[in-house]
């Protein structure tokens, strides 16, 4: 079960890098170099590009949802970083830029965020154990996930460039990490209780996660590129669903303290990969260059002028 759930989970996966190309483009096809506003979300809704990509995601999310239902979600859900190099490669083509020319340290900072998820996966696959998710737990996960993505999201509106969508991204995927915790329940509901006694919350908290996840994802789409984006999806993402299978599902209540400590050097590696890929994409070496060889104020980046999201007023 744990082999074709894994396998679900990196179909999953492709979908969610499908999904984040589409939806990139449309998203700076709309906004046209300004900020995200609410005039551009409405139109976003009607656009097929963007509703392509809302249905890549959607498929993604089911076959995601149905892996979490055959393994532990420690196991599961780190799978997602496989959407990483896809976006990047996705991201180049669209680019027209070719794979040699992504330079050392994108294609470091890529192996970075990929490989330590990747050995996150392997060592919990071997130690982490599946257990039912009470009522209480699923509580204490929102009243955590509901300050972690207010915090994040007040941050990102105060900052600007590339860390705005660092922080936007990131406040996506720790509303999507709970989503992940609460379709567990789903799931183990759907296989021991009767379709009219299912308990609605999980339900309703996975709609208003997903809303607002999604909201923060838009925006962090019009702060930066969708690899970027991805990058922080994949890697924050599965540490905050671990995290709450650890803490509050007790899934490691028998890890030992070797691979405990494994799996945290893991984790900080992936992170570091994140970071790494925010520092040398092609993107922010564009902006860099021209101000060091011509020290041009028009090409050399964001001014003082320029609005909190990265655009120019």
């Amino acid at each position: 079960m744990t082999a074709l759930a894994v396998l679900l989970a990196a179909l999953g996966a492709c979908g969610y890098a499908l999904g984040a190309r589409l939806q990139h483009a449309a998203v700076h096809d709309t906004i046209d170099g300004r900020s995200l506003g609410l005039r551009h979300q409405a139109r976003l809704v009607r656009t097929p590009q963007w509703l392509a990509g809302l249905a890549a995601l959607g498929s993604g999310a089911v076959l995601h949802a149905c892996a979490l239902g055959l393994a532990p979600l420690s196991v599961v859900q780190p799978v997602g970083v496989i959407a990483l190099p896809i976006t990047v490669l996705l991201n180049a083509r669209q680019e027209g830029i070719q794979v040699r020319d992504l330079g050392r340290n994108v294609v470091l900072a890529v192996v970075a965020a990929t490989g330590g998820v990747a050995a996150f996966v392997s060592l919990a696959a071997g130690s982490a154990t599946a257990t039912p998710v009470a009522g209480d737990d699923q509580l204490l996960a929102t009243q955590i996930v509901a300050a972690g993505v207010l915090a994040l999201g007040v941050l990102a509106v105060a900052t600007r460039s590339k860390v705005r969508c660092i922080l936007f991204a990131a406040g996506c995927a720790v509303a999507y990490g709970y989503v992940s915790l609460l379709m567990r329940a789903v799931v183990q509901q759907l296989g021991t209780t009767d379709l009219l006694d299912i308990n609605p919350l999980p339900l309703l908290g996975i709609v208003a996660a997903m809303l607002v996840g999604g909201w923060l994802l838009q925006h962090g789409y019009a702060s930066g590129p969708p690899d970027l984006v991805v990058a922080c999806l994949t890697v924050v993402d599965p540490l905050v669903a671990v995290g709450l299978g650890i803490g509050l599902l007790g899934e490691a209540d028998h890890v030992g303290a070797a691979t405990a400590v494994g799996e945290a050097l893991c984790a900080v590696v992936a992170c570091a990969g994140v970071f790494a890929l925010a520092r040398y994409h092609p993107d922010t070496q564009q902006r860099r260059v021209p101000a060091t060889v011509t020290g041009s104020s028009d090409l050399a980046g964001p001014s003082s002028t320029d609005r909190t999201d990265g655009s120019s007023t």
